[in-house]
């Protein structure tokens, strides 16, 4: 898997498939589907052994477990220091404090100082906000996180579910004021989930923020597993339990049937595919891939193994492409040419043309 690309506009160099770890333990939320200790480390240590060194945790995941035991697996391992170690804060860890959770710097620090506690280390690599609070100023977040860099405490920072405006009012910030700059931004994205494009991946382009994917397969629905039945989805799965609430709509069918295709025709799973697809669209730096078993971690890693082929990929374009509303739409090549001569390509200049020069 020795796939690296730079995150964002940074030096610091990620595996393109990240090891998500929400399934790390047995608590919490995460629960329903978790695994052991015991469960974790042959996977843990299968992504090592395949190059992998971008980890991705958080302090909410499995009520801080999936911490925990991250710490335990990365020193019997003897690694940490070839790890990018992630993790994230926003959840509050005590309902009756109303200062326990959120982006304030009160809660920032505090849930930093306790991740590094339960990952037993000194540092995180990439620190990130978790989701967005709809309170804490921006700026008070940026600035939080550059004294966190200046003492060492973390390396790079970044941000987790947040609106595009939010997210260029950081970088912009930090820019404007020589601060620590966001150097991604993790975010849903799948075959059946592309809300970002019109926004965010552009807006990540020009401002040097790497776009990091989680859930690339839609929780399990773009693996194969589940299938239409009489009464809605049927298949193995925590799609399929109560209260699960995945509703899938006759576009969602369209997209799987179309990777079906697709996947049967390269001779690959639908879940290779579809990774293969997010990991390689504009603005990506990686991917956060999840596994219950070893078997299914090597399944996920073949990911890169190959190639899209241009008219597969068109297919599979095709398939999940969102309507586009009032502005985006505007943006599209077919209504480009209120904006050009008819008959120039876009961005193309014609002869002899030179800019114009104005005289202040």
């Amino acid at each position: 898997m020795h796939h690296y690309y730079l995150l964002g506009r940074s030096g610091l160099r990620v595996s393109r498939l990240a090891l998500g770890t929400m399934n790390f333990g047995v608590d919490g939320f995460h629960a329903a589907y978790g695994r052991t200790e015991e469960q974790v480390e042959p996977i843990f240590r299968r992504y090592l052994e395949s190059g992998g060194n971008f980890i991705d945790t958080a302090d909410f995941y499995t009520a801080g477990e999936s911490e925990r035991i991250l710490g335990r697996l990365i020193a019997r391992a003897g690694v940490r220091d070839r790890l990018v170690l992630t993790s994230k804060f926003t959840n509050s860890v005590d309902p009756t404090d109303p200062n326990a959770g959120g982006n304030g710097r009160k809660h920032m620090l505090r849930a930093l100082d306790a991740s590094l506690r339960r990952l037993g280390t000194d540092h995180l690599d990439l620190f990130l906000l978790h989701t967005w609070d709809r309170i804490t100023p921006v700026e008070e977040v940026v600035r939080t996180f550059d004294d966190l860099v200046r003492a060492g405490k973390i390396r790079y920072a970044g941000l987790s579910d947040v609106p595009a405006w939010y997210a260029a009012r950081a970088q912009s910030y930090a820019e404007a004021h020589a601060l620590t700059p966001m150097v991604t931004l993790q975010l849903p994205y799948s075959l059946i989930a592309r809300g970002i494009e019109p926004e965010y991946v552009p807006m990540a382009q020009t401002l040097g923020m790497g776009l990091t994917a989680w859930s690339p397969v839609g929780g399990g629905l773009l693996t194969g597993k589940y299938r239409r039945g009489a009464d809605g989805l049927t298949g193995p799965g925590r799609l399929t339990t109560p209260g699960a609430g995945r509703a899938v709509s006759d576009r969602d069918w369209k997209v799987i049937d179309a990777l079906e295709a697709v996947a049967l025709e390269l001779g690959r799973s639908m879940a290779q595919v579809a990774v293969n697809w997010v990991v390689t669209q504009p603005g990506v730096g990686s991917a956060v891939i999840g596994a219950s078993s070893v078997e299914q971690l090597d399944g996920n890693l073949a990911a890169l193994d190959f190639e899209l082929p241009p008219e597969h990929r068109r297919r599979l374009d095709e398939a999940g492409a969102p309507p586009l509303a009032p502005p985006y739409a505007m943006f599209t090549p077919q209504y480009q040419s209120w904006l050009v001569t008819p008959g120039l390509g876009i961005g193309d200049k014609p002869v002899g043309y030179a800019p114009p020069v104005f005289n202040g």
